[in-house]
């Protein structure tokens, strides 16, 4: 087992200042794998002080004197591939085929994309008699959760690094060993001391400190809309900019005279991989009343190909989801929703045959869903699929913008223009049309409950960026 009792603070791995530490378990034997330290106020104060003190002169370096280290930190994803893939698949659960190509290669897409735009990206333009200049909005706090734990790290850390920001990294609770690699990574790149920093910890006492401390500029969130709110209300006391990634209630619309059974088979998948622990996951299922049948057929039917099993056996395709508390809220909600009507089309909430060990839960399938049901208004965050009939389009709209969210969504006609006109009005930060590929470079983020700014892209970079006008 890995003890750890250091944060990486000013360039260099140093004792934590708290007593505390935090297990890590593996999800799917249960077995503590790891601990790192339980950060405190004082450590947080220190990383602060650290990335303050880089703030000025990283802020002032030029384009290509911070390419070359993000350079070298993007080689490095590449180079360790294997290795962030295993430590993913130990301590979220992840299976080992989708922890290499998405919990490894998603980042590693990032990375590039970020280093590519970088390159050409121009930080000053002129308007009339002014010139107008983009510079670093200053020292980052950044707090990211389990369920992507590399790629929510780098989709922070990276463009934050590229503006000419300094950061103090907050990693979720459960997944702290993979950002303890990236920090690694960093330190290798050759980054002044003080530009990047990591502090292991609680939300409650880390993540508290670092949203509310006077020497943060900027706090960039991804969690749950519930504790977005607390970050929010804490940075806007201190006039801090926020950029918050919540929670989501996605609805994948197939309209009538879509292919069917590939957009069913297209929204399980969506929802079951990563054990449903995706914050875009289509976890509603909106098909035509004449069709419903035939979908809840199908969807059971591809909800069986998502057996639970080892994470490690690359013939696994769903493993365990990432703690004991989440497989009690996931079963909760399966069984809220049996009380409240739903019909179990597969699954349920009884423990998987054959894995009496490990936080594993049956790929589910709930059928008769009515809108107001809590399954079809709360992110459950868990392989649940609601199966939802509706009367006609508008009544299918109405459904899809009917919850506090507004992340992402699916809509499948047969034909784009006619797809296209009905995710136009879908109240959500990104759609994909008929089965459209998601894309690292294009602006990430939700309307409504789902958050405030944008990742990926150039818009991911500019949320670490504010502007100054020079009038000549």
């Amino acid at each position: 087992m890995q003890q750890h009792a250091d944060q990486y603070i000013g360039g260099a791995w140093r004792p934590t200042l708290g007593g505390g530490v935090l297990e890590v378990r593996n999800p799917a034997t249960e077995a503590v794998i790891a601990t790192v330290p339980a950060g405190t106020a004082a450590d947080v104060d220190a990383a602060v002080a650290a990335a303050r003190g880089a703030a000025r002169a990283w802020g002032l370096t030029t384009r290509e004197e911070r390419l070359a280290p993000l350079t070298r930190l993007r080689d490095a994803l590449a180079e360790r591939q294997q290795q962030i893939a295993e430590t993913v698949l130990a301590e979220l659960g992840c299976p080992i085929g989708f922890a290499t190509a998405v919990q490894a290669g998603l980042p590693l897409a990032v990375a590039s994309s970020y280093v590519e735009l970088l390159a050409g990206y121009e930080f000053q333009e002129k308007v009339g008699n002014s010139t107008v200049l983009s510079e670093p909005a200053g020292v980052v706090a950044a707090i990211t959760p389990w369920n992507y734990p590399l790629h929510q790290v780098v989709a922070k850390v990276v463009p934050a690094l590229a503006a000419g920001c300094t950061v103090v990294l907050k990693p979720a609770e459960d997944t702290p060993l993979v950002a303890r690699l990236f920090a690694e990574l960093v330190d290798a790149a050759g980054f002044p001391a003080g530009v990047f920093n990591l502090v292991t910890g609680t939300g409650v006492e880390v993540g508290a400190a670092l949203a509310g401390h006077p020497g943060v500029d900027l706090v960039s969130f991804t969690g749950s809309t519930a504790v977005g709110r607390l970050i929010a209300e804490t940075a806007g006391r201190g006039i801090k900019k926020v950029s918050l990634e919540l929670g989501g209630k996605s609805a994948n619309v197939v309209l009538p005279g879509a292919d069917l059974g590939r957009a069913v088979n297209v929204n399980a998948a969506n929802v079951f991989a990563n054990s449903g622990q995706t914050c875009t996951a289509w976890t509603r299922l909106l098909v035509h009343q004449d069709q419903y049948e035939e979908a809840v057929a199908i969807a059971a039917k591809a909800a069986a190909k998502y057996a639970p099993g080892d994470p490690a056996s690359p013939e696994t395709r769903m493993g365990p989801v990432v703690s004991a508390k989440q497989r009690d809220r996931v079963l909760g909600y399966i069984r809220s929703g049996i009380e409240q009507g739903a019909r179990v089309a597969a699954g349920g909430p009884e423990t998987p045959e054959g894995l009496p060990t490990g936080y594993f839960v049956r790929p589910t399938v709930l059928a008769d869903v009515t809108p107001e049901m809590t399954v079809a208004q709360e992110e459950i965050f868990g392989p649940v699929l609601s199966v939802i009939a509706y009367r006609d389009e508008e009544h299918a709209l109405e459904i899809a913008n009917g919850t506090e969210y507004g992340l992402a969504g699916g809509v499948w006609a047969a034909d784009e223009e006619t797809a296209v006109a009905f995710a136009r009005r879908m109240d959500s930060g990104q759609v994909h049309v008929n089965g459209g590929q998601f894309n690292p470079q294009a602006p990430f983020g939700g309307y409504k409950s789902s958050g405030i700014g944008r990742e990926l892209g150039r818009h991911g970079l500019e949320e670490f960026l504010q502007t100054k006008s020079l009038q000549f």
